[in-house]
């Protein structure tokens, strides 16, 4: 767990997505849900010391933010879409992805479930607590209803997927409106950005993020000017020099022609 202001953690050990909480006088504000539930609920019991959680903020839709929505108190908000695609979420699915992460959380405890969202919005949303304010903006790119959360008091940005460490799913991304929400984030006035996945950061990281974007994009549109089926796009392209360390077995190897999949049915569209 890292303190990276005097009222924000960050945790980024977790199997799954980096999860959050802000200290507030009136409570605190979770910021995305672990995925195992072992880790849901030991990252519940630390932020409550700090005060009663009162609001749980999904930034995306993907089970890793999710699934520990049922475990923690508080209204539960996210991006209208984030709600529906909790509420078509399979559990079997879950479990397929349990079982190649963390496979010690199998079988599911009897207390699990989906818990939708109490609250939703579509664009924008502003809560107060305390004496902090908390700006969910719909960021989309890495999936349509991605959502930045600024908390201006604390100079920190929650950026959620649309910034990564490392190789990232493309498979319901929005590549140009991710460039442009990218650009957003570096307008907000913040010292701090929290990926959603890997390492907190700074906006030095932010050209580096649009070069992963713009590399996955620019490939699939070489394909795509050459005439290549989408089966072919998936069979010739491969970027994964581009993250050294990254284990070439055939899980990552799917995640790249998943990317490369969707990619390819979206620009083809423009």
């Amino acid at each position: 767990m890292q303190k990276i202001t005097n009222n924000v953690y960050v945790e980024n050990d977790y199997r799954g997505c980096n999860t959050s909480f802000v200290v507030t006088k009136h409570g605190v504000v979770v910021i995305d849900t672990p995925m195992v539930p072992s880790e849901a609920k030991k990252f519940r019991d630390e932020a409550s010391k700090h005060g009663p959680i009162r609001y749980v903020i999904n930034t995306e839709p993907h089970l890793d933010h999710v699934s520990g929505n049922c475990y923690f108190n508080g209204l539960v908000v996210s991006q209208e879409g984030t709600r529906r695609a909790i509420l078509s979420a399979s559990a079997n699915e879950f479990k397929k992805t349990l079982q190649r992460m963390a496979p010690d959380s199998l079988p599911l405890d009897e207390s699990f479930t989906y818990r939708p969202s109490d609250i939703t919005f579509s664009q924008r949303l502003t809560l107060y607590l305390g004496e902090h304010t908390f700006h969910l903006i719909n960021m989309p790119g890495h999936s349509p209803f991605q959502v930045a959360v600024y908390v201006p008091e604390e100079k920190v940005v929650f950026t959620s997927d649309n910034i990564t460490g490392g190789m990232t799913f493309f498979h319901h991304a929005l590549p140009y409106e991710w460039l442009e929400s990218l650009k957003q984030i570096e307008e907000l006035d913040a010292d701090i950005l929290v990926p959603g996945h890997g390492n907190v950061c700074d906006k030095k990281y932010l050209p580096e993020m649009r070069a992963h974007v713009q590399a996955w994009t620019d490939a699939v549109l070489g394909a795509i000017s050459k005439g290549m089926s989408s089966q072919e796009a998936q069979d010739k392209i491969s970027l994964l020099s581009r993250y050294p360390g990254l284990p070439n077995d055939q899980h990552i190897i799917e995640i790249q022609r998943l990317n490369i999949a969707h990619l390819y049915e979206v620009l083809k569209k423009k």
